[in-house]
């Protein structure tokens, strides 16, 4: 035996049974009696069999293989999504093939048709932003398990963050410390994520019986509209003793504007971000307290569930995955 690998006929042979005998044991098939099945296992064991990924994938019709499909071309959030699977799939035991569309429908399309042809087991499909994306599920023979960006069809499995839960949790922190003239400066209206953000503060200030300074400031995802919004805001409500900004951007912004405008932050001005972008939260002065989207864990989970609906256990609807607060100095000077 010594100077090659031991093949599944060594095994058989060694069991003295068949080939097809050894491949169902080794492959856990219930048709193959229980001493039979310990005999073949004991002869592998003997000769150190690892069996070929190929050829279980020929004997269970799986290929081990899944495609994870991004539109994210920044990667900014579709990165962690896609670390946190890959972790759930396990080195050696799945092999992934990622495609990026970059936001292009016929790009989409084109991968979609590469990933089946190398007959993947199932695909997780990232998306750019968590307002809802079409379906790429219907005709499909794979199982599809959509994150991030959840699918139009609310048959599909969709795992996305829980974005009113955590301004929720932002606000409740703003009002434990004290604060109650709580101002909100967020991203384009558009985005299914400001407004779901935008929602958890009006949500968690009315069941505190507290009134929004002044309107929600809508503009876009950067440090540029985060200076212009805390100029008008502070003009028109000189009292603002918080802010809750809808993203790490627009909250860096706020920051350096209120500074040259003469406000400490957190003394004059509690500051909370959102994303946990660490490029930023943590290199700002002070330092951001900001809701984490969890994303690595998101991805860990859409990969598990994408396993179960690859066993026939699909878990439809839309999922939404708990953020959580992370306290820095912009709130709570340390």
């Amino acid at each position: 035996m010594a100077g090659r690998r031991a093949t599944i006929n060594d095994v058989a042979s060694l069991a003295g049974v068949s080939i097809a005998t050894a491949s169902k044991a080794l492959n856990g098939r219930q048709d193959v009696r229980a001493s039979t099945r310990e005999r073949v296992l004991a002869a592998a064991e003997q000769l150190s069999f690892q069996p070929n990924a190929l050829a279980r994938g020929l004997l269970s019709g799986q290929t081990r293989t899944v495609g994870l499909l991004t539109s994210d071309s920044v990667g900014r959030f579709g990165i962690p999504v896609l670390l946190g699977a890959e972790n759930a799939f396990g080195a050696g035991e799945m092999a992934v093939m990622l495609c990026d569309a970059r936001g292009d429908a016929i790009r989409e399309q084109h991968h979609l048709r590469a990933l089946l042809s190398r007959r993947v087991d199932g695909l997780i499909v990232v998306g750019e932003s968590t307002n809802p994306r079409p379906s790429v599920s219907r005709d499909l023979p794979v199982p599809v398990v959509y994150a991030y960006g959840p699918s139009d069809d609310p048959d599909d499995v969709s795992f996305v963050p829980d974005d009113v839960g955590g301004a929720r949790l932002a606000v409740e922190h703003l009002l434990a410390l004290g604060r109650r003239g709580i101002a909100h400066i967020t991203g384009p209206q558009h985005y299914q994520a400001a407004r779901d953000r935008a929602e958890g503060l009006g949500r968690a200030l009315a069941a505190a019986g507290v009134r929004q300074a002044g309107e929600t400031l809508w503009g876009t995802w950067s440090q540029r509209w985060g200076r212009h919004a805390a100029e008008m805001l502070l003009m028109a409500e000189p009292e603002v003793d918080a802010v809750f900004c809808g993203s790490d951007q627009i909250a860096a912004g706020f920051v350096e504007a209120a500074r040259e405008r003469g406000r400490s932050v957190p003394g004059d001005i509690a500051v909370i971000g959102y994303d946990n972008w660490e490029v930023l939260s943590t290199e700002t002065r002070p330092a951001l307290t900001t809701v984490d989207l969890n994303l690595e864990e998101l991805g860990r989970t859409a990969a598990q569930h994408l396993f179960a609906a690859i066993d026939g256990r699909a878990t439809p609807g839309v999922h939404r995955m708990p953020c959580r607060l992370v306290i820095r100095d912009s709130t709570a000077a340390g």
